[in-house]
């Protein structure tokens, strides 16, 4: 009998500790912070403002990327995560599968699985590195795919919208839970 409500003492403790870390997870606020080390087609966009200033050569290798049906865009996005000084425990995100959509429009997916513990009032910042195609997803010319990443980048071009879809996975006290549903974390309009 003794061990019985040992037993059923333990799971009760860590079925709330389960329950907490759920709860913390979900009251995390997530947002875009900013776009880091953007390339497009090899070529460093993070400093460019606008198409003018990109040299004729940095140009010329877009454009060849383009003809070739082939526009490699690379960046990293981080996620500013912000678990409320009110929580009560820290928020264990173990890894994160995603999906990105520009302007509504999906394009790909990927997973992180590197371990974030946000603690309770203090922003965490996670970094996502994405690298897609802009010509399977966008038929356009050379100039407009560059103001496409120009914007995705904050650098410029028209305003794009960025939603990140993404499936959590937290650390709890039995085990690893991933969210039945995915949630849209971050949806912003970048760009001018």
């Amino acid at each position: 009998m003794r061990a019985i409500m040992t037993v059923t003492a333990v799971s009760m403790v860590a079925g709330c500790a389960t329950l907490q870390s759920i709860a913390a997870l979900s009251r995390v606020d997530f947002a875009i912070d900013r776009v880091s080390d953007a390339r497009l087609a090899g070529v460093a966009i993070d400093r460019i403002l606008a198409y003018q200033d990109l040299s004729a050569i940095d140009v010329a290798r877009i454009g060849l990327a383009l003809a070739g049906g082939d526009v490699p865009f690379d960046f990293e996005l981080h996620l500013s995560a912000l678990n409320p000084a009110d929580n009560s425990v820290a928020a264990r995100l173990i890894q994160m599968d995603w999906t990105l959509l520009l302007d509504d429009r999906e394009t790909v997916s990927g997973s992180t699985t590197r371990e974030f513990v946000l603690e309770p009032g203090v922003p965490g910042d996670i970094p996502i590195t994405i690298s897609l195609d802009l010509a399977d997803f966008f038929e356009t010319n050379a100039r407009d795919m560059i103001d496409l990443a120009l914007a995705v980048a904050g650098a410029g071009g028209e305003p794009t919208r960025i939603t990140l879809r993404a499936l959590p996975t937290i650390q709890t006290s039995i085990g690893p839970i991933r969210y039945p549903q995915p949630i849209i974390i971050v949806s912003r309009e970048i760009g001018r």
